[in-house]
């Protein structure tokens, strides 16, 4: 086995685990929303008093990367962080509230306290921004390692190709003063503005003053958003139970003089996680709670498998402890399988009952002319 081909493994090796690895043990909760109870983006916090404490992320659960603080001082700064998501939406939702002893949002740049979010909803991992991007692998006699910034990499080009078009960086404002609410560190502004996001801030202090600020949000996860604009973007898909890449930091800012800030308060051991998505958090996405489903309720879908030969697959996706199932095709047959396969004999729109019951009793759901066969 030659030295070249040892060495191409190795970097297949060590980037498939760059990909995929999440720094933490920890697994953190997304709450999910009942469909009925999505939160509005207002700046009050009443919908989110659904969501237990046991979701909220606060302060002693991060760490100050620039080394000015040992621990945390509630004195100095304090927050609780929320996310949340709706099935079948891909948006997540965030509640942030901080209490700081001195808010700093004077300056137009990025001279401001900021919320900084980083989000890899497909887990991709890897470099998310420029200059990350530009750092490559190089053969050296003890290993494989990062060199410095290679030169020859084009910046401009970079910028346009790939930069924050796999996972997305956003550095929130807190608050926005004179200025748009977040920057997106990537080719992608766009991905900021309705439909994809928005914001809604709730606070009564002025620049240099104590108080405590509330920042409610929504971002769209991609995994495509690339500078051209929403045309081709890929949103990410969220689904129950899945893991999603996610951190966040509070920069603090304590002199409107300085440029220097008062603490970089990172949810991941690894300060970069802003431009690499191989050193986010694994965040959940949580089932319904108990409280917020019905005991039991019918619930299907349909695909048409073979158009010419109209047979189409039914998939039961009731919830609850189901004991039978019946099911109404709209041309006069039946089936009680859990998932049956039907063959239409005529062309037609068709309405579709399942019927389904159990020790909690009994369902229905009927979708009138869903299914459409010709």
């Amino acid at each position: 086995m030659t030295k070249k081909y040892i060495y191409t493994i190795v970097i297949l090796i060590t980037n498939i685990y760059l990909s995929t690895a999440l720094v933490k043990d920890t697994t953190y909760k997304v709450f999910q929303f009942p469909a009925d109870k999505i939160p509005r983006i207002d700046g009050d916090t009443e919908d989110w008093s659904i969501v237990p404490e046991s979701y909220a992320i606060k302060t002693g659960q991060l760490q100050d990367d620039s080394g000015i603080h040992e621990e945390a001082d509630p004195k100095n700064l304090k927050v609780s962080v929320k996310v949340g998501w709706v099935k079948n939406m891909n948006k997540l939702y965030f509640l942030y509230e901080a209490s700081d002893n001195y808010w700093d949002f004077t300056h137009p740049g990025l001279h401001n306290d900021i919320f900084e979010v980083v989000v890899d909803g497909d887990l991709s991992g890897g470099p998310l921004i420029d200059k990350s991007h530009r750092k490559v692998w190089t053969k050296k006699s003890v290993g494989v390692h990062r060199s410095k910034l290679d030169h020859r990499v084009d910046k401009r080009e970079d910028h346009w190709k790939r930069h924050g078009v796999h996972a997305q960086n956003y550095h929130i404002f807190t608050p926005p003063k004179g200025k748009d609410w977040a920057l997106v560190w990537g080719s992608q502004p766009w991905i900021k503005k309705l439909p994809f996001a928005n914001a809604a801030y709730e606070y009564n202090f002025h620049p240099g003053d104590s108080g405590k600020l509330v920042l409610e949000f929504c971002i769209t996860p991609f995994d495509y958003a690339g500078p051209e604009g929403p045309e081709r973007a890929v949103k990410s898909t969220l689904k129950e139970n899945d893991i999603i890449g996610l951190s966040w930091a509070i920069i603090d800012y304590d002199d409107a003089q300085s440029d220097k800030n008062n603490g970089f308060w990172n949810l991941s051991p690894k300060h970069t996680m802003y431009g690499q998505a191989s050193y986010l958090c694994a965040f959940k996405l949580m089932p319904m709670r108990e409280q917020f489903l019905k005991p039991i309720k019918a619930d299907w879908s349909h695909k048409i498998i073979d158009m010419k030969r109209r047979l189409v697959a039914f998939k039961d996706k009731s919830h609850g402890k189901i004991t039978s199932w019946k099911w109404d095709f709209g041309d006069g047959t039946s089936s009680n399988k859990q998932n049956p396969i039907h063959q239409y004999n005529k062309p037609g729109e068709y309405t579709v009952v399942l019927y389904v019951e159990g020790p909690e009793g009994k369902s229905r759901m009927s979708k009138v002319w869903d299914v459409f066969v010709k």
